[in-house]
């Protein structure tokens, strides 16, 4: 057997581990499980990967993100190990044969979703499986506590049934006491050891400022401090809106949000990792999986909604080990409206009653039917009709599919499907003597043979690749078809499909949840009161509020944070220097007051202040468009 630093020189070529890395990697090795909590940019995935190379055999990777096993796989594979990501678009011949590679085919990493581990061949072929690894990424996921609670997590156990031999290794980068005690608790691993690696990063500045003009804090800070750079903001309008600000002020900046097709966001992604521009302005997804070691400042635009998420992000920082800043802006609006952004819009059980109801009306579902039964959805016809806010309703449809009574499947795409009204015969005979329509209505019936009385889905796309149609060729024929009254066609346009889970019994199906849903609210509020409290202390040292808020209480102050920084400069501002530095200035140029604050480097309310004393003494003039001149 290869030696743990032996593969990491061949794979990664890494001459030594991060600290944490070797002590999760032996524990795990000498067969006992491990919870191990490492901060973002601590390497985790090594901490499996490494033990896995070094044992004969599969390991089995759950991991909430998509992206980020897609990454993972990826980067496995150009190192020339088998490793393999199961999708949710495998139909079940290619699920089936993927799982059998995954037996005989001596793969390493299986990367797996919670929900994929809840099929019935996925758990029949691991039973098959020689598992020498089960590694849970994300794990914070698994705990009702947890900031990105998915239920689906709840049931991984079911993975010690089916490999009680394997151990197991839970990690994550966020997790407070009660969450780690959740994830001991819900995975069974009362003997695993604990791995804490301290979340600190002596090379990255924890700011917090308050500015009521963001957009000028913002691009003053980065005309002040160069580097790449990523500006995280909670919505697809306000990465443009920056973009364009920054573009005013020439500094090289592009959007990066859900909104844009998958080639736009890897190309943009691809050009900001070269550097082809400088600032990347994002919504709060992006950074998962992405491995860029020389970001020099991130930016938090809006208030996060939990400390887990913002210190996320912040880990996205500085991780070559040199000097780094994070920025949290924030002003009064922001603290009035993280309320409504993010506590207001959380699924509460009289709404939840009433999404449901309606949703059962819009889909014409009576009372005790329903179960197992597939519906295309139009997420917003179905709001308009109902007068519903999207956004809570988006939350609420949510909330049903992770508590198993709907699944939620998002598809963005024009449905299509068939009736034929004509007996088997009668469309032999019609296809012979119509040649035109003979190709298309073979490939239907070859693929949907025997199914004449039925109504039909189409997969056009599919459709289109057999017949060597266009997709619109296939729409005008199938139109063509329904004139002539050999089938009935239903074109929707479709962004989503539901599956109801379960029978429609209004209150009987929804108040189970009720106490589920009362906690979620709960544990939301909590989170947002610790940004608030975060934000708002300016006494504490911001990383020891961060350290405390994860479990570490034995911390001194870091000296490098925005409290810190306002320690050391306690004694009073130098009116006469400031006076001198404004004077310096406004004699080589008139200026506004936010091109003055840009150039000197003292705090902007010191720098108001002067200019009012200024004022009222005639030693400056202001003119219409608010430029201050020297009168001297």
């Amino acid at each position: 057997m290869e030696s743990p630093l032996d593969i990491l020189q061949k794979f990664w070529g890494y001459t030594e581990f991060k600290p944490a890395q070797e002590e999760i990697i032996q524990t795990l090795l000498q067969k006992q499980d491990v919870i191990g909590l490492l901060p973002t940019g601590g390497g985790k995935s090594i901490t499996f990967q490494v033990p896995a190379l070094a044992q004969e055999g599969i390991c089995i990777v759950i991991s909430p993100l998509i992206a980020l096993m897609q990454d993972q796989v990826d980067n496995l594979q150009k190192k020339g190990i088998k490793a393999v990501r199961i999708s949710g678009k495998l139909r079940y011949d290619e699920l089936d044969k993927l799982l059998d590679n995954c037996i005989y085919g001596n793969y390493k990493f299986l990367y797996l979703s919670p929900e994929r581990l809840q099929q019935e061949i996925v758990q029949q072929r691991i039973l098959q499986m020689n598992v020498n690894l089960i590694a849970i990424d994300e794990a914070h996921c698994i705990s009702e506590w947890g900031h990105d609670f998915r239920p689906a997590y709840r049931n991984i156990q079911i993975l010690k049934d089916l490999q009680p031999a394997a151990n197991i290794v839970a990690l994550t980068a966020t997790a407070t006491k009660e969450v780690v005690n959740d994830i001991r608790a819900t995975l069974e691993l009362s003997n695993a050891k604990i791995v804490r690696y301290s979340f600190k990063r002596t090379n990255i500045s924890l700011l917090t400022e308050f500015y009521e003009d963001k957009n000028f804090a913002l691009s003053n800070f980065l005309t002040k401090n160069s580097g790449v750079s990523i500006i995280y903001v909670r919505s697809r309008k306000a990465t443009e809106e920056i973009k364009q600000v920054l573009a005013y002020e020439n500094i090289s900046a592009e959007a990066f949000h859900g909104g844009l097709n998958t080639s736009v966001k890897n190309k943009l992604l691809q050009d900001w990792i070269s550097e082809k521009f400088r600032v990347i302005v994002a919504t709060t997804a992006f950074g998962m999986g992405i491995d860029k070691a020389n970001v020099r400042n991130v930016i938090h635009y809006h208030l996060p909604e939990s400390l887990e998420s913002y210190f996320q992000e912040a880990g996205r920082a500085g991780r070559d080990g040199k000097a780094s800043k994070v920025l949290l802006l924030y002003n009064n609006a922001d603290i009035i409206r993280v309320e409504n952004q993010f506590l207001n819009v959380l699924p509460q059980p009289k709404s939840v009653k009433y999404v449901y109801k309606k949703l059962n009306t819009f889909l014409r579902i009576a009372y005790g039917e329903g179960a197992q039964t597939e519906f295309n959805f139009n997420f917003l016809n179905f709001c308009t009709k109902y007068d519903l806010p999207t956004t809570a309703t988006y939350n609420i449809l949510q909330l049903l599919d992770r508590t198993g009574v709907i699944t939620l499947k998002q598809e963005y795409h024009t449905g299509y499907s068939i009736k034929f009204v004509v007996n088997a015969n009668q469309l032999n005979y019609f296809s012979q003597k119509n040649t035109i329509f003979q190709n298309l209505l073979d490939n239907i019936l070859r693929t949907k043979g025997g199914l004449l009385d039925y109504p039909i889905k189409l997969d056009v796309q599919k459709l289109a690749a057999k017949t060597a149609l266009k997709k619109e060729q296939i729409e005008h024929l199938l139109k063509q078809l329904e004139q002539q009254q050999i089938l009935e066609l239903n074109i929707t346009d479709q962004d989503t499909s539901i599956m109801f889970m379960v029978p429609r019994e209004d209150e009987r199906t929804i108040n189970p949840l009720i106490p589920y849903i009362k906690q979620q609210y709960q544990n939301k509020k909590n989170k947002i009161n610790a940004v608030l409290s975060f934000v708002q202390n300016n006494e504490v040292c911001k990383t020891k509020q961060i350290l405390a808020y994860f479990g570490e209480t034995k911390t001194k102050d870091c000296n490098n944070c925005s409290v810190c920084f306002q320690k050391k400069s306690k004694k009073p501002v130098d009116d006469k220097t400031i006076y001198r530095n404004i004077v310096m200035v406004l004699e080589k140029e008139s200026l506004n007051s936010k091109e003055l604050v840009k150039k000197l480097d003292f705090p902007e309310e010191d720098i108001i202040r002067i200019l009012r004393l200024m004022l009222d003494k005639g030693l400056v003039e202001v003119s219409p468009n608010n430029y201050f001149t020297l009168t001297l």
